[in-house]
């Protein structure tokens, strides 16, 4: 498979993942583009993978990862989080619950969230978690757990959730 034949028919969903990972649309642009400059230029060696897109998604956590240490920690934004949960509007507890739940997410440190955006969105295992984030299982899975205890420590307290204004 050449390079563009995989952008072609991978690049809506490597944007997805990077939006997921960072929380930030706009980042996730940044990021998916940064990643496919620099994959391209190894594609050589890319495509020989047994799975590239595995690769590809690998150097998309990297890339955020790095750019969380390059750039000074700014929180995200609502419009970011509006735009990472789609345009539709808010109808319903249930869109509320889940706003509360992104607004919460955003909080988390990068690689908690990034942990979290593995296990559960991309429904991965502790070790694929680990190797993804250059790190052991325990650790992948310290991170999934730490995330957890503070999203369950918050909840709560959410004024959605509550209906506290």
């Amino acid at each position: 498979m050449t390079f563009e034949e995989f952008v072609a028919l991978r690049l809506g969903a490597l944007l997805r993942y990077a939006t997921v990972v960072t929380w930030d649309p706009h980042l996730a642009e940044d990021v998916t583009q940064e990643v496919l400059v620099r994959a391209q230029q190894r594609w050589g060696r890319i495509a020989a993978l047994d799975s590239p897109e595995a690769y590809v998604k690998r150097m998309v956590v990297n890339e955020f990862l790095s750019w969380r240490r390059r750039r000074a920690a700014r929180p995200v934004s609502r419009e970011s989080l509006e735009a990472a949960a789609g345009s539709v509007p808010d109808h319903g507890t249930s869109w509320g619950e889940r706003d509360a739940m992104w607004r919460l997410i955003a909080t988390l440190p990068a690689r908690q969230r990034a942990a979290v955006a593995l296990r559960f969105y991309e429904d991965m295992s502790y070790d694929e978690i680990a190797d993804a984030l250059g790190c052991r299982a325990v650790t992948a899975r310290s991170h999934v757990s730490r995330a957890l205890l503070t999203l369950r420590e918050q909840l709560p307290a959410a004024p959605i959730l509550t209906g506290e204004k």
